[in-house]
């Protein structure tokens, strides 16, 4: 399995959208934890998934990682790094957690601060009113890249980090590709 994370904004999808090829089975963790919350919990929306109670986000993010445990193949994982809750960050991969999946790589999609925030101010689809500052995207990002070397050091695997700059993501996506075959 090949993790590919990336903050609200980054373009961790579109980036993915051209690394992917047939053989590739994507799984995406936040669909997958709206289906189990909406399931348990009832919610709605999934943007609403980080306003749960940290308890209840941490029991999905366990029946999701059973989920992901019994997968084989070439897998890659679309997630977050990192969590921004109403209590501070979550880590979107807790240890125990990561410790049951067979990790191969790590990777962290990325671009400059005020890229991001331009993405997501300009982003209708999403509800993302609470993080909407420069400061904000600029310490989460900051977060992640803790995060992901921690990551990387549970899992003794290689990370990556990949610039998505505006406008570049061709050449994102084809750095990305290198990782996966």
């Amino acid at each position: 399995m090949i993790i590919v994370m990336g903050l609200p904004g980054a373009g961790k999808s579109t980036v993915l959208a051209g690394a992917l090829t047939p053989e590739i089975t994507m799984l995406n963790w936040g669909t997958l934890m709206f289906e189990i919350a909406k399931e348990k919990f009832g919610i709605s929306d999934r943007d609403q998934i980080r306003k749960l109670p940290v308890s209840q986000q941490k029991e999905v993010q366990a029946a999701v990682a059973e989920r992901l445990s019994a997968e084989s193949g070439k897998v890659v994982l679309d997630t977050h790094c990192s969590i921004k809750t109403p209590k501070g960050y979550l880590p979107g991969l807790p240890f125990d957690l990561l410790s049951k999946l067979k990790v191969e790589g790590l990777v962290l999609i990325t671009a400059k601060p005020e890229e991001v925030f331009a993405r997501r101010s300009n982003d209708p689809t999403r509800e993302r009113s609470d993080d909407l500052t420069l400061e904000d995207v600029e310490e989460h990002d900051s977060m992640n890249r803790s995060l992901l070397a921690s990551y990387a050091a549970l899992c003794g695997c290689p990370a990556k980090i990949i610039y998505n700059a505006q406008g570049q993501v061709e050449a994102a996506s084809a750095q990305l590709k290198e990782i996966l075959e």
